[in-house]
């Protein structure tokens, strides 16, 4: 049996009938500031692994061991410090790798399953598809206990590709199991379609079908206005014998972050990290003041091809990156939108960058409403109201970690989980990209977090 089956019945049998026409942008207000507050806090420790399958390559025993700052292969555990940061504002983390196990961390993608639990999925492993080729592809169902403030993870499952369905070489090619790894896709969204699941991936990007059991069914190029969109790690990408120019539509690490899913499962909507790269203007896309563009696809699952359709969020900053993208109803979904800083702005650092204090602080962390049918002529859409990460009241003191004066900040780098549970709360949680984040404290690893948030206002936000 699916051990995600419940996924499928918590589903709605419900079309949704999309529209362009909308409000132009500018004319459309600004977004309305809703407040957030915390319901619950739930931590899952960042040292938590998980054993491969038994007949999984003797390799994938530990994890990490191409992370180290010159891809080269470390073999002995725990021997090389988690750093964070860059330059001079490179700052310790407190972990050390590779480690034993498969490291859980590195959530990026959730949905709710009923009864209190969901689907998350912990995407590539190590940041890059050059060091994490001996990081394995997991789908986990857990639990969050608001009370407790622990997080049981309570199944998972490990991809792999045992009939050959993905179109090149992998890294366990020549394997019986062929488990996948973060060296052939970078994993960052999910959505259970009745007893299968759909992953938006970062490297081709590609979308990716599985079953139940996590065995790869189909493998998707990305199409955008009738041409194919390439990263540099897409696997079909050739270099050139002698240096020179590279063709390619999606920057590194910017293909497919967020993926929606209509009520009735038969239209998702991935959603790229990065605007689309414009050769001739080298940037990329953007309106007609300069703000960057990222495309929404509609994607038609029964046939398994890319409509045509798409549409466009705006970035409130160029360089900004979105974390998640979940509908809730209709056409009205949330995106988490966010910065590339982590941690508190109280503890910036005061001239140069030292090991106590944050270089790069956190200043945008938000999630934003939007309707998919309200767009304006060129496809915009508008940014109805949003709630901000980083000033959660908490009023109650449910904070398990990084309260301070009633209230509640999520100053991650990446920040990328966001779903409805009810008519009046949703779940955003981060990921925190073990053993290379600490936005919580300047010296320590961030652990994955989930803040269960009431925000009745933002959901019914006009």
């Amino acid at each position: 049996m699916h051990p995600f089956r419940r996924a499928a019945a918590s589903l709605a049998a419900l079309a949704i009938a999309l529209s362009a026409a909308g409000a132009l942008a500018g004319d459309a207000p600004a977004p309305a500031a809703y407040p957030a507050v915390v319901a619950g806090h739930a931590v899952l420790p960042a040292m938590t692994f998980a054993v491969p399958p038994a007949d999984a390559p003797a390799m994938f025993a530990t994890s990490g061991k191409f992370a180290g700052p010159t891809l080269a292969r470390i073999d002995r555990p725990f021997s090389v410090m988690g750093t964070t940061g860059s330059g001079n504002a490179v700052r310790e983390t407190g972990l050390t790798f590779p480690f034993v196990g498969q490291a859980v961390q590195g959530f990026s993608g959730i949905k709710p399953l009923g009864n209190g639990e969901y689907v998350v999925l912990t995407d590539n492993g190590f940041g890059s598809k050059a060091n994490s080729a001996d990081a394995m592809l997991m789908v986990h169902r857990i639990k969050p206990d608001w009370q407790t403030g622990r997080v049981a993870v309570l199944n998972t499952l490990f991809l792999s590709d045992p009939d050959k369905k993905v179109p090149f070489r992998i890294v366990t090619e020549p394997t019986r199991e062929r488990y996948l790894t973060g060296a052939d896709f970078d994993i960052e969204s999910i959505q259970p379609v009745g007893d299968h699941f759909w992953f938006g991936d970062e490297l081709g990007p590609f979308l990716i079908e599985t079953d139940a059991a996590g065995r790869v069914l189909t493998v998707v190029d990305t199409v955008a206005d009738g041409k194919p969109v390439r990263s540099p790690d897409n696997p079909y990408i050739t270099m050139p014998g002698a240096p020179g120019p590279v063709a390619f539509e999606s920057r590194r690490s910017k293909g497919f972050e967020g993926m929606a899913a209509s009520e009735d499962g038969k239209t998702l909507y991935p959603l790229l990290e990065g605007g689309l790269w414009d050769a001739a203007k080298g940037a990329p896309e953007t309106d007609a003041q300069g703000h960057e563009l990222l495309r929404i696809f509609e994607f038609d699952v029964a046939s398994k091809k890319f409509t045509g359709k798409s549409w466009k969020y705006r970035l409130e900053a160029n360089g900004n990156s979105i974390g998640d993208f979940n509908l809730i109803g209709g056409t009205r979904g949330l995106i988490i939108e966010r910065d590339q800083g982590e941690g508190d702005a109280a503890r910036a650092c005061q001239g140069d960058p030292k090991p106590d204090c944050f270089a790069t602080p956190a200043k945008l962390k938000r999630v934003f409403l939007v309707d998919l049918s309200q767009a304006d002529a060129d496809g915009v859409l508008r940014k109805i109201g949003s709630i901000d990460l980083l000033a959660m009241k908490d009023p109650d003191h449910k904070a398990r970690q990084g309260g301070r004066g009633g209230m509640l900040s999520f100053p991650f780098v990446t920040i990328e989980n966001v779903a409805r549970v009810d008519a009046d709360h949703i779940i955003v949680a981060n990921d925190n990209n073990l053993p290379f984040s600490s936005g919580r404290a300047v010296d320590r690893q961030d652990d994955n977090e989930f803040v269960l948030l009431t925000v009745p206002e933002l959901l019914n936000g006009k």
